[in-house]
């Protein structure tokens, strides 16, 4: 019978999705991830540790030694002029352009290779070592998926693509875990960029799973043995939760719709800057650099508070922003939330680095600005908000809710109702707002995404 004819598809046997988990090689796969889980995270334990040194080194170690009584209000200028002269020369001159061009989102991609790392690896630090509005999560990805990779073609060379994207993934995995705060809200992220789903979902999440859980191991061990601490997502000094209100419902409705336009207004503004800096990229870059320091300085000189505050992605503030909001005036947050998405856009325009802790800091200042108003208390305007302009700017709906409930930890699980609702509103009014793809090509404008390959 040929195929045309009818009845054709009922001799035709179907394909067995589980097939790969019954064979030895599958097996032999997860041994590999298992092991190279451990590397990996060490290596990413080590960069972390690296960014978070350097920031002090930077800015406060630094003009101490060179006779300053404090770090003067204009220090940010030279340093992130510096930072955008490094990342200039590496992207125009090593291999792999110091890794994905975080303007063009969180998308899946290919590991870079192992000559692509020292790039990845340098524009990243100098990056968020000396200030950009970005955060470690893309380079991460970048390095774990690339080192896991090139493990691979050393063990086995004539290893094929699937094998290789399997233990990419699994790097990846590893990396950014422990990151995150949990494997599971790294295997959410990594899920929905790929766009995985089905029986192949756990064909390659089962690898990444054993490594990202063998990483948090390493990491936890590493953090005690250095005594660096380890590294998460959960805030501890967090003002009690409510169980939500009705006017909490409509105001999760508001951030929502703001958060989405928000959103959009710093993924197009962004894209607007990084066509503008790639014409020259050096001189682009540097420029870049100061005026994330202009804003950095004039927030500071505006409201009296640290200019460091606009500065970085942002991660290791959130803390601080939740349990001292009482602290900031109206003013200040206007200020703060102007400042550090402008700053967001440049960075992202010009530097290395992952869009996910600025876009989280940025909603959630703007839903505590919001929570000065009646019916929305401060929690639940910091979660909402967060949750709300993370997925406004990767389109990651549910990492985007984990995001901001983790985030809180058995307080986020209170205020969850109202995330959920911010989150899906942002995520449909974000789509509303992205242009349609064009024939052959990507949405302009669209900003969905990081990719662990490099831009080429």
């Amino acid at each position: 019978m040929s195929v045309g004819e009818p009845g054709a598809a009922s001799t035709t046997a179907p394909e067995d999705p589980y097939a790969p988990l019954r064979t030895r090689p599958y097996l032999g796969l997860l041994a590999l991830t298992a092991l190279v889980g451990v590397p990996v995270c060490s290596v990413a334990f080590g960069f972390l540790a690296l960014v978070n040194e350097l920031q002090p080194l930077v800015y406060t170690d630094l003009p101490v030694a060179l006779g300053f009584h404090d770090t003067p209000m204009w220090w940010p200028l030279p340093m992130l002029a510096l930072a955008g002269l490094l990342v200039g020369l590496t992207v125009r001159h090593l291999p792999g352009r110091g890794g994905h061009e975080p303007a063009d989102g969180f998308k899946a991609g290919g590991a870079p290779s192992l000559a692509e790392l020292p790039g990845v690896a340098c524009a990243s630090l100098a990056s968020l070592g000396l200030g950009a509005v970005l955060g470690p999560e893309a380079p991460l990805i970048a390095i774990g998926g690339g080192l896991a990779v090139g493990a691979l073609r050393l063990a086995k060379r004539n290893a094929d693509a699937r094998a290789a994207a399997l233990v990419g993934a699994a790097g990846s995995f590893a990396a950014v875990s422990a990151l995150l705060g949990s494997p599971l809200l790294g295997a959410f992220l990594l899920m929905e960029v790929s766009g995985l789903a089905g029986p192949v979902l756990g064909t390659v999440l089962a690898p990444g799973l054993l490594a990202a859980g063998i990483g948090a191991l390493i990491f936890t061990g590493l953090g005690d043995w250095t005594g660096l601490g380890t590294y998460g997502l959960a805030l501890h000094d967090i003002p009690e939760a409510t169980a939500p209100t009705v006017s909490e419902f409509g105001w999760a409705l508001v951030i929502g719709i703001a958060a989405a336009f928000a959103g959009a207004g710093v993924r197009r503004l962004a894209l607007f800057l990084k066509g503008r800096v790639e014409r020259r990229r050096v001189v682009g870059t540097v420029v870049a650099g100061l005026a994330v320091a202009g804003l950095a300085i004039g927030y500071g000189a505006g409201t009296g508070r640290e200019p460091s505050e606009v500065m970085y992605s942002g991660e290791t503030a959130l803390e601080g922003l939740l349990a001292h909001g009482a602290t900031y005036s109206t003013a200040a947050l206007v200020s703060l939330v102007a400042c550090k998405a402008l700053a967001y856009c440049v960075s992202l325009s010009s530097f290395r680095g992952g869009p996910i802790f600025p876009a989280m800091f940025v909603g959630a200042a703007g839903g505590m600005l919001l929570s000065e108003l009646p019916g929305l208390t401060l929690t639940a305007g910091f979660a909402t908000g967060v949750g709300a302009m993370a997925v406004a700017m990767l389109k990651l709906p549910m990492t985007s809710v984990l995001l901001a409930t983790l985030l809180l930890g058995s307080d986020g699980l209170t205020v969850m109702p109202l995330v959920i609702v911010a989150v899906v509103i942002s995520y449909v009014v974000s789509a509303r707002l992205t242009p349609p793809p064009s024939p052959g090509g990507s949405p302009p404008g669209d900003g969905s995404g990081v990719s662990g390959s490099t831009a080429r």
